[in-house]
């Protein structure tokens, strides 16, 4: 087994990020879309739909859900955040 047949982990140890991880609020707003247009896609039957189109709406629920779950993550990443500013100015009238 050589070098380039195994995947390098970088200096925390963990292996290589999945593809959606750099995309924030805006890639995944945009991965939703792109989930809604291939269900419509697949509705309409057109090129390059599957036999099986039970299987073209598992991959566009699939893309659309990618996307739900990072734009859910950004929203709660920053309703906590908020809370968090909230506390540290009501801490400091406190004083």
């Amino acid at each position: 087994m050589t070098d380039k047949d195994v995947e390098q982990a970088d200096e925390r140890g963990y292996g290589p990020e999945p593809w959606w991880a750099g995309l924030g609020v805006w890639g995944a707003v945009a991965l939703i879309a792109f989930g809604g247009l291939a269900a419509v896609w697949v509705t309409f039957r057109l090129p390059g739909t599957p036999e099986e189109l039970a299987t073209g709406y598992h991959q566009a629920a699939k893309v659309a859900a990618i996307g739900l779950v990072i734009v859910g993550s950004a929203l709660l990443n920053r309703w906590r955040a908020r809370g968090a500013a909230a506390e540290e100015t009501n801490e400091a009238e406190r004083s």
